[in-house]
């Protein structure tokens, strides 16, 4: 059997990241620029920053927790009031390009986005991010060459592994270190609905079990546990309770790690880089 464990600090059994991508209405605007003219559907958007993260915040702190929280630059911009709650309670802000767009054919635009996205980060919220991911999780050879050139520690973008790793580039260059994630640790594909692309919107139990047993496992593993809510999703009333539900079960475990994507990037590479 393959020993996939980590050794995670303390002597913990596996590292929990709860992160959140915030993405405002650009979660609608970037994939078709005329739901700008539509408020119903942007209004969805609104609620994460209206109510979820208000909500989430609340809950994070009821449990003591630090988490991750990807935003776009235009949410830094267009909701400074709850990005400076998240940096006040002293959650990690990472990077999440500018305006949701999705990577392209185009290394202009992915240059754009990427120093618009950490301009307005820093002008808005004094923070120059150490973690990025991509919107969807479609990255580029040409965006790991920009994640290196501006300093990031890691990308949590990719979905082919359940431990951290060193990404090396196409010129042999060392790149950031990789926190993967994976659709089913999403809760986008179980509750997020739209007229233009309708999906089931299942029971908190549903997405419960998904996540419990996929748990179960990284834990067996001695992995990383890496989850990615969006404000607007499990900022909805029924969807607060079962983060709470979540946060209370994983606790029952022995010897987990609620960590930041910073902290388990920096803890995976001191445990597992040889250092000069």
């Amino acid at each position: 059997m393959v020993d996939r464990r980590i050794n995670w600090p303390n002597g913990a059994r596996c590292a929990v990241m709860l992160t959140f991508d915030f993405d405002a209405e650009t979660l609608w605007t970037s994939r078709d620029p005329a739901n700008a003219r539509r408020p119903g559907v942007l209004s969805q958007g609104r609620y994460g920053a209206k109510v979820g993260v208000p909500k989430i915040l609340e809950t994070l702190e009821e449990a003591g927790l630090k988490a991750t929280f990807f935003i776009p630059g235009w949410t830094a911009e267009n909701h400074p009031a709850p990005c400076e709650a998240i940096l006040k309670a002293g959650h990690e802000i990472g990077h999440h390009s500018y305006s949701h767009r999705w990577v392209s054919d185009s290394p202009e635009h992915e240059i754009e986005e990427m120093e618009k996205g950490l301009a307005a980060l820093q002008r808005c919220l004094g923070v120059k991010p150490r973690g990025y991911r991509s919107p969807a999780g479609e990255v580029s050879e040409n965006l790991f060459r920009l994640l290196t050139q501006h300093g990031f520690l890691y990308d949590s973008s990719l979905l082919d592994d359940v431990n951290p790793y060193r990404h090396t580039l196409a010129n042999g260059a060392r790149g950031p270190i990789e926190l993967p994630w994976h659709w089913s640790l999403d809760d986008a594909p179980y509750a997020l609905f739209s007229v233009a692309s309708p999906r089931p919107i299942f029971p908190n139990s549903h997405l419960l079990e998904v996540w419990q047993e996929e748990f179960r496992e990284i834990y067996r593993w001695g992995g990383l546990f890496d989850i990615v809510f969006h404000p607007q999703v499990s900022g909805r009333p029924s969807r607060i309770a079962l983060l709470r539900q979540l946060i209370a079960w994983i606790r029952t475990f022995p010897g987990v790690w609620f960590a930041t994507g910073a902290e388990v990037a920096e803890a995976w590479s001191a445990a597992h880089e040889v250092t000069a």
